[in-house]
């Protein structure tokens, strides 16, 4: 991604700027409002993974980014036979204008990072508890952004070549760069996926008697990832194969995330696991126990 590490702390700052803004504006509502809190939100509990994340999160951007150039021998060695049919679409576009799709690839993210979890504030029942589902949105970024970075999926333990490196009709030197290791997978369709997954699973959560109509808005839901894939196809970046996947993971942390916050668990905890060799997400249970001892 070329300017992933700018548009990602665009992102975060934009999310900080809209909670901010937001928080005077919907603390104050009608009282005549029936509202239901759905939710339950852990401000420590998420402020550990949130700035565990970003802490961690730091350090492989560069790590990514820095992957060693590809050499003109494995240039050389590629063979575009050997994807399968699927991958197979992303060598047959054109490239007069691949770099506008990566340009606006990566403008789009900001508004659609910003404006959608913003339309949620519209719905009277949501309003109340606006905060906190900003909060849990920003929390559920930065884990799609950490699973990117350190999941066996993504471009730390991946180096699949990206589609330019195909295209023989492109200077060399934009084929060789480092950076085009890193097809796998699509980080740009993951951050998209979540959040129309999240907005769509927050929205019929607070709206339980939706019926048949939820199908349709997951359905929905899937149209800004789908066209984000597309252009990062079009962008030369991206193997249909690894946007599918960034599909998949953002849309399963989009709907799995608010379903957690769904249950208060007082005997779980989750966390940052930071440790030598090891990062990632930590979970903890502690077993319940009665310290009554009955005897006979």
């Amino acid at each position: 991604m070329k300017h992933f590490t700018k548009i990602d702390f665009l992102k975060i700052s934009a999310c900080f700027i809209q909670i901010l803004l937001c928080q005077e504006a919907f603390s104050q509502g009608s009282d005549t409002i029936i509202r239901k809190k759905v939710y339950h939100v852990n401000r420590i509990t998420g402020s550990i993974i949130i700035l565990g994340g970003l802490a961690t999160d730091y350090p492989a951007i560069g790590r990514i980014k820095g992957k060693e150039d590809i050499s003109t021998a494995e240039i050389s060695a590629l063979n575009p036979g050997a994807l399968n049919f699927l991958d197979q679409w992303a060598l047959h576009q054109p490239t007069s204008d691949y770099l506008m799709y990566s340009k606006l690839s990566d403008n789009i993210q900001i508004p659609i990072y910003t404006l959608f979890p913003a339309a949620l504030a519209l719905d009277k029942q949501i309003r109340k508890n606006y905060l906190d589902i900003l909060f849990m949105y920003f929390e559920g970024h930065v884990i799609t952004f950490t699973m990117y970075n350190y999941s066996w999926f993504g471009p730390t333990f991946q180096n699949k070549y990206r589609p330019i490196t195909y295209y023989t009709n492109l200077p060399l030197a934009d084929r060789t760069t480092g950076n085009n290791r890193n097809s796998a997978y699509s980080g740009h369709t993951a951050s998209t996926a979540y959040t129309s997954f999240f907005i769509t699973k927050v929205y019929c959560d607070y709206h339980p008697d939706l019926g048949g109509e939820k199908y349709l808005l997951y359905t929905a839901a899937l149209i800004p990832p789908l066209a984000m894939a597309y252009f990062r196809i079009r962008a030369l970046a991206h193997m249909p194969s690894d946007c599918l996947t960034g599909l998949t993971i953002g849309a399963l942390v989009g709907v799995i995330l608010p379903e957690l916050h769904k249950y208060k668990c007082k005997n779980l905890a989750f966390g940052m696991l930071n440790i030598p060799g090891a990062t990632g997400l930590d979970m903890c249970w502690t077993l319940p126990f009665s310290s009554k001892i009955s005897t006979n």
